[in-house]
């Protein structure tokens, strides 16, 4: 085990923590918001352990084996998200339970909230809290193998265990490369959608957050009453194209960006474009008699369908007074989320696609027993391997879905509220149905079940295998 290699990555990640905590601070005092001492002392944890660690990680091996690739990349975004903790714990008073709660669901850009009053927050704390979703959001990992050579053949192994999807396509032959790729088109379009909401009348506080909460597929507004505050169908409908584009896979952005258009050829993307038209159509309808009018009935829908089917979290309406069809059709999408390759949480179309092309083929086979049936996706034949890798992932994550629902009740919460904490926490979505719907929060229920969800968005974001692989005896033996 490279434990030197480990340490100075993980160290490493604390200090580029540490200079993105130096942006709430200046927001801090700007506003004099009182917070200014909370992010200094937060500031100087994170350089101290962080320098420590270099100096005691000094010429560590250049390359790591996969193994330790799972392991460095779960214990990245714990140790993060623990020393991300500390301005909740000593600027907004919150135990340490409900601090790292907060800040797993802002790393792993889940959105669910234990803050009851948000607005009374200071301000700079709450752009900490939307900041970790855009860190989060491409990747904390992807981010520091962009900007850190040094670690070789060992970059894909990282990218590979942390990258939302169930591959991550290689723009550059050099992994390095494409994780600066990515993060370019990351940043460009984060840049764009923050100018547009300016427009829309938005100060660069509440664009800046909004614009993190939306390009992570976050969900954290400054707002209590997320998007819902600003009264703008403009700003509606700018969110709502941005989560969109989030949902989609940015190796296809960068393409476009480049000038390549086919790539939204894409069998992925076509298939997530047509899953978002049809249940935008199929709610808006059902919510006719809502809105009386189809142009606002199409505004509320498109927005909560993509918001819900990318796993943003945002909100614009309380869905849980929508017909027993919408709302159907929200949880359903719930267990869908966004391409591979893109911020997006829970099971990706991808997956989906990929078990019903399959599921096509078996009913062939049924039918003409001695026929030869192939699964292609774009033009390329998928292997069977990766068929049952993804039907086992399909398995496991469903089976986490029931066993941390079942673990959530055994504390006393109800079923629905169960069900909906547990598909919202392992699929990085926030809001759900129940006590935890869009106008409520997970503030009231009691320290182990948020616990065990803290445990369930994790898993979510590392995609399931590279946190359970950990708990296997084959995994420990050499």
């Amino acid at each position: 085990m490279k434990l030197k290699l480990i340490g100075r990555f993980i160290s490493i990640l604390l200090i580029i923590t540490t200079l993105f905590l130096c942006v709430p601070l200046v927001f801090s005092i700007y506003y004099k918001d009182g917070a200014s001492l909370g992010f200094l002392i937060t500031i100087t944890l994170n350089a101290s352990f962080g320098s420590a660690g270099l100096l005691l990680t000094k010429n560590p091996p250049k390359s790591l084996s996969r193994k330790e690739g799972f392991i460095l990349v779960v214990l990245s975004w714990v140790v993060i998200s623990v020393f991300g903790s500390i301005p909740y714990v000593i600027i907004g008073n919150l135990s340490f339970t409900d601090a790292f709660f907060e800040t797993m669901s802002g790393f792993t850009t889940t959105g669910a909230s234990i803050l009851k009053n948000i607005e009374a927050m200071p301000k700079s704390l709450l752009f900490w809290r939307s900041l970790t979703h855009w860190l989060g959001g491409m990747g904390i990992v992807v981010l520091a193998v962009a900007i850190l050579p040094m670690l070789g053949i060992g970059g894909i192994k990282l990218i590979k265990a942390e990258a939302p999807g169930p591959s991550i396509e290689k723009i550059s032959p050099r992994i390095t490369e494409t994780a600066k790729y990515l993060w370019f088109a990351y940043i460009l379009l984060s840049a764009f959608e923050t100018v547009l909401l300016l427009v829309g009348g938005m100060d660069l506080f509440d664009a800046l957050t909004h614009t993190f909460g939306t390009m992570a597929t976050g969900g954290f507004s400054p707002k209590n009453s997320s998007v819902a505050y600003f009264h703008s169908a403009y700003i509606d409908w700018v969110i709502t194209i941005f989560m969109f584009i989030a949902g989609a896979n940015f190796s296809i952005h960068f393409k476009v960006l480049t000038g390549k258009f086919s790539s939204l050829k894409d069998e992925e993307f076509l298939a997530y474009s047509a899953i978002v038209i049809i249940a935008v159509l199929l709610v808006s309808l059902d919510n006719l008699a809502i809105y009386k009018d189809f142009l606002n009935s199409l505004r509320f829908s498109a927005f909560q369908v993509v918001s819900i089917v990318t796993t943003t979290g945002y909100a614009t309406a309380d869905y849980e007074k929508w017909h027993s069809l919408s709302k159907v059709i929200l949880f359903t999408f719930m267990f869908v989320g966004g391409c591979a390759g893109s911020t997006g949480g829970s099971i990706k179309v991808i997956r989906i696609y990929t078990l019903l092309k399959q599921a096509v083929n078996e009913l062939k086979y049924n039918i003409h027993p001695k026929g030869v049936f192939t699964l292609t996706i774009n033009k390329q034949t998928i292997r069977k391997n990766i068929v049952y890798s993804i039907a086992g992932f399909f398995f496991l994550y469903i089976a986490t879905f029931f066993v941390v629902a079942l673990v959530v009740s055994a504390f006393g919460v109800d079923l629905l509220t169960s069900l909906s904490a547990s598909a919202a926490t392992l699929g990085n979505i926030g809001p759900g149905f129940g006590g935890v719907g869009p106008t409520d929060n997970y503030a009231w229920l009691p320290s182990p079940a948020k616990w065990v969800l803290s445990f369930a968005m994790l898993s979510g974001r590392l995609e399931i295998y590279t946190v359970f692989v950990l708990f296997t005896p084959a995994f420990w033996k050499k």
